[in-house]
């Protein structure tokens, strides 16, 4: 499976009484597939898979492989203990996924041999394929990368990390070691602001979570990256991608929180973030409209 275009990552609506909205997170899926993404990773990150349990996280992508439709790949979270990311790996196996995004364990340093421990005993669970997430406590050396790498269902590696030295040396021991398709892809909070330094270093898949409430600026950006016009791309990082990252970096958690903020300001009810995230201030707010239209602007 090769993926390509915008990677879409949902947040996960919740309703007053606190718990998953189901038809609002179809809504939002399915405006998201007809925007036109590349795929779905669903109760991932922005996702808050942290904050779900196994039954609503179960629900959430069934939910969204409906909504899919087929149209585009769809990817869930899995995570945390061992034996809980195998009891969510089989739980989106059960619910149609295409494919599981392997979050990083929950508070521990770990060693990089015990993190090929802990994606082959994961990946072992369940015969869906793999994307190995490096990033927090989840960091690889070339040497290990390269033996997740040739696990049977393993297809990808995000990078959540940033340290461009070390991706570089694992991008290239396992395109010299690893003989099957495999993709890299900047999984850095709002990607696009590192797009130009990971494509030069021949990464090119990113997620963006813009595009769950902006599309066309996603897309904007998307389509001046592949046509060169680095004229263009440098206005959208200058004026809307740069001055969304400071506004994320004031808050802790504003990764999720900000984005959820913003699709419920375009009027799909996903409720609010929960513990022990919080939900932007209105101060707060009001800095990302004036930000948001400003990214508008530019692809309009």
């Amino acid at each position: 499976m090769q993926l390509d275009g915008v990677l879409f990552f949902p947040v996960t609506p919740f309703d007053p009484e606190g718990a998953v909205a189901e038809s609002v997170l179809a809504e939002h899926v399915k405006h998201g597939v007809s925007a036109g993404c590349g795929a779905v990773f669903v109760a991932c990150g922005t996702g808050e898979f942290h904050a779900l349990e196994v039954d609503e996280f179960e629900r959430a992508v069934t939910v969204a492989v409906e909504a899919t439709a087929g149209r585009v790949p769809v990817f869930a979270g899995t995570g945390g203990s061992v034996a809980g990311a195998k009891n969510y790996a089989r739980a989106a196996a059960r619910a149609g996924a295409d494919g599981l995004l392997l979050l990083p364990p929950y508070l521990v340093t770990n060693p990089a041999r015990g993190l090929v421990r802990y994606v082959t005993e994961v990946a072992a669970a369940t015969e869906l394929p793999v994307i190995v997430y490096q990033r927090n406590n989840a960091v690889f050396t070339p040497e290990t990368a390269v033996e997740v790498a040739l696990l049977p269902t393993v297809i990808g590696f995000k990078d959540g990390l940033g340290d461009i030295d070390l991706l570089q040396r694992i991008v290239l021991a396992v395109r010299t070691h690893v003989d099957k398709p495999f993709q890299f892809f900047n999984g850095l909070p709002t990607a696009e602001l590192t797009v130009p330094a990971y494509r030069g270093i021949g990464v090119d898949l990113y997620s963006s979570a813009v595009f769950c409430f902006a599309p066309e600026i996603s897309l904007g950006f998307y389509n001046a990256v592949q046509a060169g016009d680095t004229a263009l791309v440098q206005r959208y990082l200058v004026e809307f991608y740069k001055p969304l990252v400071e506004l994320r970096d004031k808050v802790p958690g504003y990764a999720v929180a900000l984005v959820k903020a913003a699709v419920k300001a375009n009027g799909l009810d996903v409720g609010g973030v929960r513990p022990p995230l919080i939900d932007p201030s209105e101060e707060h707010l009001a800095a990302l409209e004036v930000i948001i239209a400003a990214g508008r602007k530019l692809s309009s």
